[in-house]
C-alpha cells in the first residue's frame, strides 16, 4: 500500500494536483485535480521530412514496381500523422510533383519510332494498365488525405483522378501518343471488319482508357465513326453493283450484327446510335429505291419470305421505310393481278389464280408484322385491279362457284369445300358489280336446283348464309325464295300423286317456280308424246284446283328425264338425259332412221336448241345417234339412225346434258338483263342527285352519278339516261346553258 506522501510524488509526475481540507469530524479529505500534460516542443518541419522521406521512398518503389521496404499499414499511419499534423495540403502538393516526375520520365519511351503498330499498342497498354495499377496502391496509402483534406476541398481532384490527369495531360494528350493510338485502333477495327481476328481484349483497354480519360469522345469517336462512314458508303455502292438482293440485304444484316457485336465487347455503348445509324444510312437509307427497283419484285415472285421479312425490319428502321416498301408492294399487287384479270385467255384459270395469289399474299403478310397499313394496301389493290375489267371477274366468281358446288365435283370434302366458299367471298368483296354476280350465280343455282345437280344442300345453304352476312338480307331474298319453291314443289307433288286414282306409266316431278324469283327463261312450246303431256294435263288441273287464281307456265328447257333404252337382246341401258333429248330418242321407238325435218317437226323444238340437242346425241362421248353426215356440225339435210351396236360398261348412262353448257346467247342475255337493271340505278341516282341540287351542269352531274353508284359505267351510257329522263320530264336543260340541266318537281 501506497503512503500518503508518495502518491502526491506520483501525482505530480504525472501532472495531477492533489489538495485537502478538513471533514466535519477533523480528518482531512484529499481531491484530485487533472491538468494536460506538458510536452516538451518539438521540430514540425523536422517531423515533416523525416515521415515524407519513408512516403518518398516507398512511392518511388511502387512507381519503378519495386519492393516496398516498410509495410503498408505504417506508411498509412504516416500519411495518417502528417494530416493530424495540419500537413495535408504540403502532402498533397509533394505527391503530385511526385508522380508528375515520374510520368514525365515515362513519356519518352511512347514517342520513339515503332516500325510494328500492334506492338506499339501493347506498349501503350502495358504503360496504361502498370499507372493504373501503381495509383491503386497510393490510394491505399494516402487513403487518410483523401477522406480528409481532398474531400473538404472539392476543387482538388482525389488521389485517383489527379493519376488520371497527369497521365492523360502528359502522355495521351501527346501529339505522336494521340495520333499513334486512335490510328492503331482504327486499324485494329478495320482488319476486323475485313475478317482477320484481333486482341479484343487490347482494344477494350486502350478504349476503357480513353473513356476513362474524358478523351474518347474527342479524340476517338469522330474519327472512327468518320472511318465507318467513308467504308460502308463505297462497300454499299460497290456490293448493290455485283450481288443481287437478297445476298445483299443479309450482308446488311451481317455488318448489323458484328457491329453490335464491337458494341457488346470493346465499343462504348454511347456510341451505339451513331454507329448503327451510320451503317443503315449508308447500306440501306440511301439506296432504298435502288433495293426496291432492283428486287422487290423478284422476291415476292419467289415467295422469298425470309428475305421478305428481312427487307422490311431493315426498312422499318427509317421514317420513310415503311412507306416506300407499302408503295411498291401496292404497285406489285396491281401489275402481278392485272396480268391475271385483263387476259381473256386466262378466263378459265382467272378465279383459281386470284385465289392462289391472294393465299401468297397472306402468307407474306406475316413478313410484314401483320402491319395495317399493309392490309389495307391489299385491299385497295386488288379491289383496283379486280374491277380493271369491268364485270367479268364478277361473272367468272358466280361460275367458279357453281363448278365447286355441282354434283360430281370429288376435289373437296365439305370442310375444305367451306374453306373453298369462304376464300372466294374474300374476292367477291373486292368487285363492284355484286348485281352481275347476282344475275350469273342465280342462273347457275337455278339449273343446279332445277337439274338435281347441287352437291350439297348443307354446302348451298352455307354459300346463301355468306352472301346474305355480307350484302344484307335484300341480295338475297330471291335466293332464298328459290330454295322455298323447291321445298313448296315436294309438297304439291306428295298431294298430286296421292289424289291419283291409278299410277301412271310414267312418274311426273313439276318445279313450281314463282315467277319473280327465279331467272327469265325464254318461252317455247313443244309436242310431248300422249303419255306425257296427258299427265302434264292432269296435274294443271289439280293445280288450278288448290290454287285458284293462279296460272302454270311450262318451262320444258330445264327439264330432265330418265329413259329405258333396250338397245338389243340382252342389251339394256337407262339414260340420263334432258327432255328435249328424251323425245328425239322416243322417235326411234316407231323407226330406226329420221331425217333433220321430221325430228323439227315431230318435237318442234326451236332450231339452235335442236342443232345442240343432236349434236350431244351423235357425236358426244354417247354416241346413241348415227349421223348420216361427217363432222360435228349439224345440218338440215342429216339423217339420224338409231345405233344398235351401241354398247358400254355402265348401266345407267349419263348423256351430257346440253342445258348445264352456257350459251353465248344465254351469256349475252343474262348481262343485258343486268344492264337494264342497272339503268333503273343510274335513273334514280340522277333524279336523287338533281332533286337534291335542283340545277346542275353535266360535268358535275355525271361525276356525283358515278361517285354514288357502286358499279363502273361510261360516261356515254350516264348521257343516254339524262337523256331518256328529259323526255320523261323528270328534268329539262337550261335555256340560256345547254350544258346546265334543272330539275322538274
Amino acid at each position: 500500500m501506497m503512503s500518503t506522501k508518495a502518491s502526491e510524488q506520483a501525482a505530480k509526475k504525472l501532472g495531477i494536483m492533489m489538495t485537502s481540507r478538513s471533514s466535519a469530524n477533523g480528518q482531512t479529505a484529499k481531491r484530485l485535480v487533472i491538468k494536460n500534460l506538458k510536452v516538451a516542443p518539438r521540430n514540425e518541419e523536422d517531423s515533416f521530412e523525416r515521415l515524407w522521406k519513408n512516403i518518398d521512398e516507398a512511392v518511388r518503389a511502387i512507381h519503378e514496381s519495386r519492393p516496398v521496404s516498410m509495410s503498408l499499414e505504417m506508411l498509412y499511419q504516416s500519411v495518417e500523422n502528417l494530416c493530424a499534423e495540419k500537413k495535408s495540403s504540403n502532402l498533397y502538393l509533394a505527391l503530385k510533383q511526385l508522380c508528375d516526375d515520374h510520368i514525365q520520365r515515362e513519356l519518352p519511351k511512347l514517342t520513339l519510332d515503332m516500325n510494328n503498330q500492334l506492338d506499339y499498342m501493347k506498349l501503350l497498354n502495358r504503360h496504361w494498365q502498370d499507372h493504373c495499377s501503381h495509383m491503386v496502391m497510393v490510394c491505399q496509402i494516402f487513403l487518410p488525405l483523401d477522406r480528409g483534406y481532398v474531400l473538404n476541398n472539392p476543387l482538388i481532384l482525389s488521389i485517383w483522378d489527379l493519376g488520371l490527369d497527369l497521365f492523360k495531360n502528359h502522355i495521351v494528350m501527346n501529339r505522336v501518343v494521340q495520333t499513334r493510338c486512335v490510328a492503331g485502333l482504327l486499324s485494329l477495327i478495320d482488319s476486323e471488319r475485313g475478317g482477320e481476328l484481333i486482341d479484343r481484349s487490347l482494344v477494350k483497354s486502350l478504349l476503357t482508357m480513353l473513356y476513362k480519360l474524358q478523351l474518347y469522345q474527342s479524340i476517338f469517336e469522330s474519327e472512327f465513326i468518320k472511318a465507318s462512314d467513308k467504308l460502308y458508303s463505297i462497300e454499299g455502292e460497290s456490293l448493290l453493283q455485283s450481288c443481287d438482293i437478297p445476298e445483299y440485304l443479309k450482308h446488311v444484316e451481317k455488318r448489323l450484327n458484328e457491329e453490335n457485336s464491337r458494341l457488346l465487347h470493346y465499343l462504348h455503348p454511347s456510341t451505339k446510335h451513331l454507329l448503327i445509324q451510320c451503317v443503315e444510312k449508308n447500306l440501306i437509307g440511301d439506296h432504298v429505291n435502288t433495293i426496291l427497283q432492283k428486287g422487290f419484285d423478284s422476291l415476292m415472285d419467289d415467295h422469298r419470305l425470309e428475305d421478305l421479312r428481312l427487307l422490311y425490319n431493315l426498312l422499318s428502321r427509317f421514317s420513310n421505310g415503311i412507306e416506300q416498301l407499302k408503295t411498291y408492294f401496292s404497285q406489285y399487287i396491281k401489275k402481278r393481278g392485272r396480268d391475271i384479270v385483263i387476259n381473256p385467255e386466262k378466263d378459265t384459270v382467272m378465279i383459281q389464280e386470284l385465289l392462289d395469289f391472294k393465299e401468297r399474299l397472306d402468307a407474306i403478310s406475316d413478313c410484314w408484322n401483320n402491319n395495317e397499313k399493309f392490309t389495307h394496301a391489299l385491299k385497295d389493290s386488288f379491289e383496283h385491279f379486280i374491277n380493271q375489267r369491268s364485270n367479268k371477274p364478277a361473272e367468272l366468281i358466280a361460275k367458279f362457284i357453281d363448278n365447286k358446288l355441282k354434283a360430281g365435283n370429288k376435289e373437296a370434302t365439305e370442310e375444305e369445300l367451306d374453306k373453298i366458299l369462304d376464300k372466294i367471298m374474300v374476292l367477291f368483296r373486292f368487285i363492284h358489280g355484286k348485281d352481275v354476280f347476282e344475275a350469273f350465280y342465280k342462273k347457275d343455282l337455278a339449273k343446279r336446283l332445277l337439274l338435281s345437280k347441287s352437291a350439297s344442300v348443307d354446302a348451298e345453304k352455307s354459300m346463301l348464309s355468306k352472301l346474305k352476312q355480307e350484302c344484307g338480307g335484300v341480295f338475297t331474298f330471291k335466293l332464298e325464295g328459290m330454295f322455298k319453291d323447291m321445298e313448296l314443289s315436294k309438297d304439291i307433288m306428295n298431294a298430286f300423286e296421292q289424289q291419283l286414282h291409278s299410277k301412271p306409266s310414267i312418274n311426273l316431278f313439276v318445279n313450281v317456280l314463282t315467277l319473280t324469283h327465279w331467272p327469265s327463261y325464254p318461252i317455247s312450246t313443244i309436242i310431248l308424246p300422249p303419255e306425257m303431256s296427258q299427265l302434264q294435263e292432269k296435274f294443271s288441273e289439280f293445280y288450278k284446283k288448290k290454287y285458284s287464281g293462279r296460272n302454270l307456265q311450262w318451262q320444258p328447257s330445264l327439264g330432265h328425264c330418265l329413259v329405258k333404252g333396250h338397245i338389243s337382246p340382252g342389251n339394256i341401258k337407262e339414260f340420263q338425259v334432258s327432255l328435249y333429248q328424251a323425245l328425239i330418242l322416243l322417235l326411234f321407238n316407231k323407226k330406226d332412221e329420221v331425217s333433220y325435218e321430221e325430228i323439227g317437226e315431230s318435237t318442234k323444238i326451236e332450231e339452235s336448241e335442236l342443232k345442240r340437242t343432236l349434236q350431244s346425241l351423235a357425236c358426244g362421248k354417247v354416241p346413241i345417234l348415227i349421223k348420216s353426215s361427217k363432222g360435228v356440225d349439224i345440218h338440215s339435210d342429216d339423217g339420224f339412225t338409231f345405233n344398235k351396236n351401241f354398247n358400254h360398261k355402265l348401266f345407267r348412262i349419263k348423256i351430257n346434258q346440253v342445258q348445264l353448257k352456257e350459251t353465248q346467247e344465254e351469256n349475252q342475255a343474262t348481262n343485258e338483263k343486268v344492264f337494264q337493271d342497272r339503268q333503273y340505278q343510274v335513273d334514280a341516282a340522277i333524279v336523287r342527285i338533281m332533286k337534291m341540287r335542283k340545277s346542275l351542269q353535266h360535268n358535275l352531274l355525271v361525276s356525283e352519278v358515278v361517285g354514288q353508284l357502286k358499279f363502273s359505267i361510261k360516261p356515254a351510257d350516264i348521257k343516254k339516261r339524262i337523256e331518256s329522263l328529259i323526255e320523261r320530264d323528270y328534268l329539262a336543260r337550261d335555256e340560256q346553258n345547254p350544258n346546265q340541266y334543272n330539275y322538274l318537281a
